[in-house]
C-alpha cells in the first residue's frame, strides 16, 4: 500500500467530523481558510479554479460565492472527500480526480488559480519542490498560487515550543488527551512540514517572484504568489 492510499484511509476515517476536527485541532483554522478569498486583488476574476487535496471543500466553499461561475477541478485521496464535496457543489460546474495529488496530471497554462488548503505537507522536500514546478506550469499568465498550512520543520530549534503550543490548544478542545494522541501519530507517520523560508526559494526556482505572507500566527501561515 503507497502513502496515498494510507493517508486516504485516514482521512476516509476523519471525514465524518472534518470541520469540527480541523477547528479544534489546528490553530486559527478559520483565519487561514478565510484569507484564502480575503487577499486577492480586486480585479482578480478566476475562470479556472484547481484545489490540491481539497478534503471536504472547506477552501472551494469560500471560492464559489465568490467565483460561482468558475471551473472548479478538486483533486483529494480520499474517497470520501470527494463524495462530501459532490454533494455540497452539485449545482456548480466541478469536475473530480479521486486521487493523491501529487500523482495528478498537470497541464500547461491551465488554470487562473491554484489553491491548497492544509495539505502541501504531506509532501517531502523534494515532492514539493517538484509540485511547485508543475504548478507554476499549470498557471496561466497573471495567474495566482495560494495555500495555507504549518509551515516549520521538525528540526527547527523553534519546532519543540510549537509542539507545545499546540498541544495546549488541542488538549484545551478535546480535554481527554485522546485528538492529540491520534493527531500526533497521524503527524509523525504522514506530515513533512517545511521552513516557509525554504518554501519561498523554492518557489522562487520554480519561477514566482511576488511572494507574500498576507496572514501569519507564529508558523501558522497563508501563503499567496503570482505568475
Amino acid at each position: 500500500m503507497n502513502i496515498g492510499e494510507t493517508i486516504a484511509i485516514e482521512f476516509n476515517d476523519f471525514s465524518k467530523n472534518y470541520t469540527k476536527d480541523m477547528i479544534g485541532c489546528v490553530p486559527h483554522y478559520l483565519s487561514l481558510i478565510s484569507s484564502f478569498t480575503k487577499h486577492f486583488p480586486d480585479n482578480f476574476k478566476p475562470t479556472s479554479i484547481l484545489d490540491l487535496g481539497c478534503g471536504n471543500g472547506n477552501v472551494t466553499a469560500q471560492l464559489i460565492p465568490c467565483f460561482p461561475k468558475a471551473k472548479f477541478t478538486l483533486v483529494d485521496a480520499s474517497a470520501d472527500m470527494i463524495n462530501l464535496c459532490r454533494s455540497q457543489f452539485k449545482n456548480y460546474d466541478v469536475v473530480y480526480a479521486n486521487t493523491y495529488f501529487k500523482n495528478f496530471l498537470f497541464k500547461e497554462g491551465s488554470y487562473d488559480l491554484i489553491v491548497a488548503g492544509f495539505s502541501l505537507h504531506h509532501c517531502d522536500e523534494n515532492e514539493k519542490q517538484a509540485l511547485f514546478k508543475n504548478i507554476y506550469i499549470s498557471l496561466k499568465k497573471g495567474g495566482m498560487f495560494s495555500c495555507s498550512d504549518l509551515m516549520i520543520s521538525k528540526t527547527n530549534p523553534n519546532h519543540a515550543l510549537l509542539l507545545h503550543q499546540w498541544k495546549e490548544f488541542v488538549n484545551n478542545n478535546f480535554p481527554d488527551e485522546k485528538k492529540w494522541t491520534w493527531l500526533m501519530e497521524h503527524y509523525e507517520a504522514f506530515d513533512k512540514p517545511t521552513d516557509y523560508t525554504n518554501q519561498i526559494v523554492w518557489l522562487k526556482n520554480a519561477g514566482f517572484n511576488l511572494i507574500q505572507i498576507p496572514f501569519r500566527k507564529a508558523y501558522w501561515m497563508y501563503l499567496q504568489t503570482v505568475k
